[in-house]
């Protein structure tokens, strides 16, 4: 069956209108039982997950099995600790923040408790429970249930370090005994200020993804970027029904491993193959709905819940989702129908004429410039995105996709402008742009055709066979902008340091390796508006 086919197999769109989420939820559960659901070891419903999430100010499980029923009479609160906390900025960092995290079980009355100081936490907000269910025969796991809690803050005050706790009707804290389950955020600062993100992609479970974890959250940054296929909990990324190995249950394994970071540092992912779990419908991100909040600014929530924009001091950051424009991997080629380009370009412009705004970085998971002997470069973002990246003089774009660290000279119009050596400095306003593939966050590597190039260990070569996936297939192409090769553990951190108007502002741009040792540097140069 065809993945696409899956969104029209749930709640007739007559019903769906006025129907919520967990009126939807109640009645797929009715209509189809488990047999029905179920042929031939594939799901055919999308595993009722076009309503197996339930919004809800302080829902608890909606219409939860006999088995979670159960649970929810027996288990005490007080037993029951939150686990996989992580942020989100809203729309606005400088004053919205959603903070996550997740139960084992269904609990009562979730909240949040926050304020200026750990032993100040009298404000508390009611929290918002997603219960994302998916049944025995899809994947490795019997029927299993996963309680997802959210809680949107807004009207926080900029530059400011709040502590939060969360909790649930026996788990409050706010007690003496529990304050060690306190985590901090700061949000953005109200002004122009220097600051350092980092990003990375293609992380899943491993000790090579803890190990760069720690090894980021000493780089204090102020938010993180994840250029998709997040936690891999569909091994094959083709985005369909037919893949195999697929287990939700991964999804509690990657959350407790991020928690050390995402607690405190907003976690803001873009979407990539692996993570279009074609069982939960639409697009295969019901899924990713039910784990994450994000701002919600971008062109189409409910296909593209993964594209939206924010602005952190003069830097604006754009997610997008390649999985719309890939001809590599095309389950959801064309999802948007082309609103999603239409969207980044009116960004673009917007970003490129705010007098607040110098640098603008773009990052998702489909590599526009790599040579990875793995999937390499990709067609279509080469098609709808990459003129708007020249047109607006984006000044840099982090991918994932391939799982190494490679570094592009300064591209336009698919040549090199300018050589961009190690230590080097990129003028985009005139040169073109730098891309880095930055996906070596944790799972097995892949490898070059071309020998390995970096901070210490530089092997120039003229050129580098590679290929590019098109509408038709893979096209062999040979390059002359694959300036660094690294093919370790490693993350990205950039470095941003404004500038009095007409003066450089600069973005410092480090390939951190997980022993710590950097790879690449170099810096990309603007004049400040």
């Amino acid at each position: 069956m065809d993945a696409m086919d899956i969104p029209r197999m749930g709640v007739p769109e007559r019903l769906a209108e006025r129907m919520s989420m967990a009126e939807q939820h109640e009645y797929l559960r009715a209509r189809f039982s488990r047999r029905s659901m179920i042929r031939g070891g594939t799901v055919t419903l999308g595993a009722v997950v076009g309503g197996a999430f339930v919004p809800g100010a302080t829902a608890q499980a909606a219409v939860p099995t006999a088995r979670t029923a159960a649970a929810t009479e027996t288990v005490d609160g007080a037993l029951v600790a939150p686990f996989g906390r992580h942020l989100a900025y809203g729309t606005d960092p400088r004053t919205e923040m959603t903070v996550s995290w997740q139960v084992p079980v269904a609990v009562k009355k979730p909240f949040i408790r926050i304020g200026a100081h750990p032993t100040d936490l009298s404000r508390r907000i009611d929290a918002e429970v997603r219960t994302l269910f998916t049944p025995a025969g899809v994947g490795a796991s019997g029927n299993h249930t996963q309680y997802y809690v959210h809680a949107r803050l807004t009207h926080l005050r900029p530059g400011r370090t709040y502590y939060y706790g969360v909790g649930h009707q026996g788990f409050d804290p706010a007690e003496a005994h529990l304050l060690g389950t306190l985590g901090t955020f700061t949000t953005a600062p109200a002004h122009k200020a220097p600051f350092t993100f980092t990003a990375f992609g293609d992380e899943g479970v491993s000790y090579h993804a803890l190990a760069n974890n720690s090894l980021l959250l000493g780089q204090n940054p102020a938010f993180h970027l994840h250029a998709g296929d997040i936690a891999y909990g569909d091994p094959t990324g083709q985005g369909r029904t037919d893949d195999t190995g697929f287990d939700s249950r991964v999804w509690d394994q990657f959350l407790a491993q991020t928690e050390s970071v995402a607690k405190s540092v907003p976690w803001m992912p873009a979407y990539g193959n692996h993570d279009m779990e074609a069982w939960y419908s639409p697009g295969g991100y019901g899924g990713e709905e039910a784990r994450w909040t994000l701002p919600d600014n971008g062109p189409d929530r409910k296909n593209l819940p993964g594209v939206y924009s924010f602005a952190y001091g003069n830097t604006a950051v754009i997610s997008l989702d390649a999985n719309d424009i890939s001809f590599e991997i095309p389950a959801n080629l064309g999802i948007s129908g082309g609103t999603q380009t239409k969207w980044l370009e009116d960004r673009l412009k917007k970003y490129r004429a705010s007098r607040d705004i110098d640098f603008i970085v773009v990052f998702f998971h489909h590599c526009a410039y790599c040579t990875s002997t793995s999937h390499a470069s990709e067609g279509g973002v080469r098609q709808e995105w990459v003129p708007l990246f020249e047109k607006y003089t984006v000044d840099l774009v982090v991918n994932g996709h391939n799982h190494q660290y490679e570094r592009t000279d300064v591209i336009k119009d698919g040549e090199v402008t300018r050589k961009l050596p190690i230590g080097g400095t990129a003028y985009p306003e005139t040169d073109g742009v730098v891309y880095v593939t930055a996906g070596a966050a944790g799972r097995s590597l892949y490898a070059f055709s071309a020998p390995l190039s970096y901070e210490g260990n530089e092997h120039d070569v003229d050129s580098v066979p590679s290929f590019v996936n098109v509408k038709g297939g893979k096209q062999n192409e040979t390059v002359t902008w694959s300036r660094v090769r690294y093919l370790d553990y490693s993350f990205l951190r950039v470095d941003v340091t404004p500038a009095p108007k007409g003066r450089l502002a600069t973005l410092t741009v480090r390939g951190i390796a997980e022993t710590g040792e950097q790879v690449d540097h170099f810096t990309v140069a603007r004049r400040a508006k």
